[in-house]
């Protein structure tokens, strides 16, 4: 496939590297007095068709989306990894959103600029030929590499203030899934041939790597975000090819972190192997996976969790990011909560009130490298006191039924 690039704007032009963009906007935000906050969202900013995200966003009043901007507006991430954007190839969606949402005050909130915004094809609604769900057909959303009613459904969009290293993107959109030594996939579930083809990722991976900002103490060094939103481990059957394919879409981050069990990644461009072992990076995305509780395979989360190069503060520790609006909503909602063995506070995703569902899941990570210093964390979810609450209700349709998930990294030696 073309490798996903960059284009940047100089004087209201730019030379484009292939189809997928990251645009330099006109102004952008000073990063934070002494650190960088890099943050998580699955803002659930798709629609049922194709062109039906851009319609809505072109309005400029979209209620959603103005929900969805303002939780930016007001935790103001250096980074973000939005998950669940629809993706659209002339990339009108991210930018009618940039503009029109996220540069005009939201709720009384501040505007936001972001210098850089990146995304790229997915595998969500690419029709893979093959009757891959089995239900006697090979058209449908099921029958796409990933499933979507539409090529781009829940796609993933990058905003940034740092810039992108476009020459050293590395993207896994066409990973093989039998590639991977030990994979999950269901026996004698899929014909031969679909298979051989099947892709590992349901939408895709991203290694997109950022310029860390000099002039604090460091020279310039690249930040390497390791993006993606694997599928959630439900909507199949007893063969659990969904719950099996989310355990391997989150294993290949742990084998890319280890140079011993990387040897059979290879990216889109050709390019084989893991991550530098010296390399910084931080994992976000909606994992649809929580390692105590829910329907997943845990052992995928739980290993990437312990994994040597994984800050342990963040992952198992003192700095997981918390929030006492999500341990006041499970105990409001009750259900499946109550028999939960992970702690409330911890829970990203509000599932508790689907009849029948998990309860509310720790399922949405941003996870730095070891080799960074962590100094804050949290998760946007206001108690009912909170005036903000209203951005963050049991009713999802008028936001998210994810919250927003950040981690504050040190730009010096020390925290300030």
């Amino acid at each position: 496939m073309p490798r996903p690039g960059l284009e940047r704007k100089r004087g209201g032009s730019g030379r484009p590297f292939s189809l997928a963009m990251a645009l330099l906007l006109a102004s952008s935000a000073a990063l934070g007095e002494g650190t960088m906050r890099i943050a998580s969202f699955n803002a659930s900013l798709n629609r049922a068709s194709a062109g039906g995200l851009v319609a809505d966003l072109a309005t400029g009043t979209d209620p959603q989306a103005r929900v969805i901007a303002e939780i930016i507006q007001r935790v103001r991430p250096d980074v973000l990894l939005l998950n669940e954007f629809d993706f659209d190839a002339d990339q009108e969606g991210a930018r009618l959103f940039a503009e029109r949402y996220l540069a005009s005050p939201q709720g009384g909130a501040e505007a936001i600029h972001y210098a850089h915004r990146f995304s790229a094809p997915v595998n969500t609604g690419v029709p893979s030929g093959f009757d891959l769900d089995r239900d006697g057909r090979s058209d449908g959303p099921g029958d796409a590499w990933g499933f979507g009613a539409f090529p781009g459904q829940y796609g993933m969009l990058v905003l940034s203030q740092l810039p992108i290293e476009a020459a050293q993107l590395r993207s896994f959109r066409e990973l093989r899934w039998r590639s991977m030594p030990g994979a999950l996939i269901p026996p004698d579930w899929y014909a031969a041939d679909a298979e051989a083809q099947l892709r590992l990722s349901s939408k895709s991976h991203w290694d997109l790597p950022l310029r860390w900002p000099a002039g604090h103490g460091a020279p310039p060094r690249t930040l390497h975000l390791l993006a993606s939103h694997p599928t959630p481990p439900a909507f199949d059957g007893p063969e659990d090819r969904n719950g099996r394919r989310n355990h391997d879409e989150i294993r290949l981050w742990s084998d890319y972190l280890d140079p011993s069990r990387a040897g059979y990644i290879v990216d889109d461009q050709g390019g084989r192997g893991g991550l530098d072992p010296s390399a910084t990076f931080v994992i976000a995305g909606d994992l649809n996976a929580d390692p105590n509780d829910g329907g997943s395979h845990p052992e995928a989360i739980r290993r990437l969790l312990a994994h040597p190069r994984v800050h342990p503060e963040v992952a198992l520790g003192a700095r997981i990011p918390a929030s006492a609006g999500a341990q006041e909503a499970a105990a409001r909602q009750g259900g499946a909560n109550g028999a939960h063995r992970g702690m409330a506070r911890f829970d990203t995703a509000d599932f508790g009130d689907r009849p029948g569902g998990p309860g509310n899941l720790r399922v949405d990570y941003v996870l730095p490298s070891s080799n960074l210093i962590v100094c804050g964390s949290g998760v946007f979810w206001p108690q009912a006191s909170d005036p903000l609450r209203r951005l963050a209700e049991d009713d999802a349709a008028k936001g998210s039924d994810h919250r927003l998930v950040w981690v504050d990294v040190a730009l010096d030696a020390t925290c300030p």
